[in-house]
């Protein structure tokens, strides 16, 4: 099984869906699940994040309203950002410290610090260590909490009882700050399916227990996400 599979998506898995939004696995049989998420804005518009196209998704997105942005919140995660952007002829956003990824996009870009348009979103900065860099976004005003790479569901994420684990390399020293103080009612993933039942319990384990697992993610994920981060920097 590819950890990510580069050719031509053929069946998308519609995962995370309600009411102000969705969210899709362009490719659901690779072993990165990377996924995609499409949010309706706060003053409406549907804002695009780290989207990877695949067929049907813009019918799913012309339900949603119209497209105003596309969003990149990993510097590992351009991603179909240029494609989106020029087929609904919209700017690609991207927080202003990803330079990496900044240097992939083509289509015409606008650089944030804090938010990205009106989506209500706000955005913290989440750089775990040098090389890292990304961006978490929560809205307050319906509890969504999108969290790119640190954080995911999917199993090279997670060991034991996890219900959302941490990237191996973070769990020595966690970055616990980048979500204190916050309590979602949902948590959206850029690898694997969102959580909708217990949010905040999730997170918390997540946190607490990132360096204590730390032991059985190596032996259970270690390899594996040695071929997910060579992967990654081969983007």
């Amino acid at each position: 099984m590819s950890m990510y599979e580069r050719g031509a998506p053929e069946e998308p898995l519609i995962t995370d869906r309600w009411s102000g939004g969705v969210g899709w696995l362009a490719h659901p049989d690779e072993t990165g699940l990377r996924a995609s998420h499409a949010f309706v804005g706060d003053e409406g518009g549907v804002w695009l994040i780290d989207p990877l196209d695949a067929p049907g998704i813009d019918d799913e997105l012309a339900t949603l309203g119209e497209v105003a942005g596309v969003v990149v919140l990993s510097n590992y995660h351009a991603r179909d950002a240029d494609t989106f952007a020029a087929r609904h002829e919209v700017p690609v956003f991207v927080p202003r410290w990803l330079s990496r990824v900044a240097e992939q996009i083509e289509r015409p870009t606008e650089f944030v610090v804090d938010e990205f348009g009106s989506s209500g979103f706000k955005l913290r900065r989440c750089a775990p260590f040098p090389g890292w860099d990304e961006a978490i976004a929560y809205r307050e005003a319906d509890g969504t909490l999108y969290i790119p790479d640190v954080l995911g569901t999917a199993p090279v994420f997670t060991v034991g009882d996890e219900r959302l684990g941490m990237y191996l390399l973070c769990r020595l020293a966690p970055p616990r700050g980048e979500f204190e103080d916050l309590s979602p009612e949902r948590i959206l993933v850029g690898h694997g399916t969102g959580l909708f039942a217990d949010a905040p319990t999730a997170l918390n384990s997540a946190l607490a227990g990132a360096r204590r697992q730390f032991p059985t993610a190596l032996l259970q994920n270690g390899w594996v996400q040695l071929r997910a981060l060579t992967a990654a920097l081969g983007d």
